[in-house]
């Protein structure tokens, strides 16, 4: 059965009414789901307080007729789909709390879909800079960061120069500038930061600063990397 699929957008409008549509329709399925984290309105978490695994769920709305499924691993997110189906929600949800890998999930809920990156992070976790760099490039692929290929082109061009690689990416409002620290980033800037939407081009900036604007994403990098200090070591 298509649960969940004759209901309207206005349906789930009530804060808790997606949460306990899922609830009921695991008990239907006699599946076991993890305790609900509660206090999120009208999106349903849950979380499995062992692994830190955790589903976030967001109800249909602005013309979307689908529930969105995020899986989450201690933080980032690694998968995501969308489904009219909350049974195929409840069975992401069951398999990803409970121990399943990316491909497993997949299996039992084939709307879930994931990067090439993630499935690598899963076998062999990355350091803290690099996943952060595939989590930054990966918003292409979702809504509402879809639609801005700009700062996508610009992340992409800054993350193929392996010294931009080794920094942390930090991004405010699509801007993009560089880091030495892993924790706290903004506060160890180092060099230019580059806004994708300077009056239609890329341009290079030093503490707001304009210093010049460019047609593509790679010549702003490049400016950026020709800047930079020398023996400039990963961030920590």
């Amino acid at each position: 059965m298509d649960h969940g699929a004759e209901l309207g957008e206005n349906d789930w409008n009530d804060d808790g009414a997606l949460q306990a549509a899922l609830d009921l329709t695991a008990k239907g399925l006699g599946i076991a789901l993890p305790g609900a984290d509660t206090g999120w309105g009208r999106l349903a978490k849950y979380l499995d307080a062992h692994s830190g695994r955790r589903v976030t769920v967001y109800p249909p709305g602005r013309g979307r007729g689908t529930f969105q499924v995020n899986l989450h691993d201690r933080g980032p997110r690694m998968a995501c789909g969308w489904t009219a189906d909350l049974a195929e929600v409840v069975r992401a949800t069951a398999a990803w709390t409970g121990g399943a890998g990316l491909e497993e999930t997949g299996v039992h809920a084939p709307c879930i879909r994931f990067r090439p990156w993630a499935l690598a992070h899963e076998r062999e976790p990355f350091g803290a800079v690099e996943l952060m760099w595939h989590l930054k490039l990966d918003l292409v692929h979702m809504p509402p960061y879809d639609r801005h290929p700009r700062p996508h082109a610009l992340l992409a061009a800054a993350y193929a120069q392996p010294v931009l690689r080794r920094l942390m990416p930090v991004n405010s409002h699509f801007n993009l500038g560089f880091s030495t620290r892993v924790e706290e980033p903004w506060r160890a800037r180092v060099g230019y930061a580059i806004h994708p939407y300077d009056e239609g081009r890329y341009g290079v900036r030093d503490k707001g600063e304009l210093l010049a604007r460019t047609g593509t994403p790679e010549e702003a990098v490049a400016l950026v990397v020709a800047a930079l200090p020398e023996g400039l070591g990963p961030a920590s």
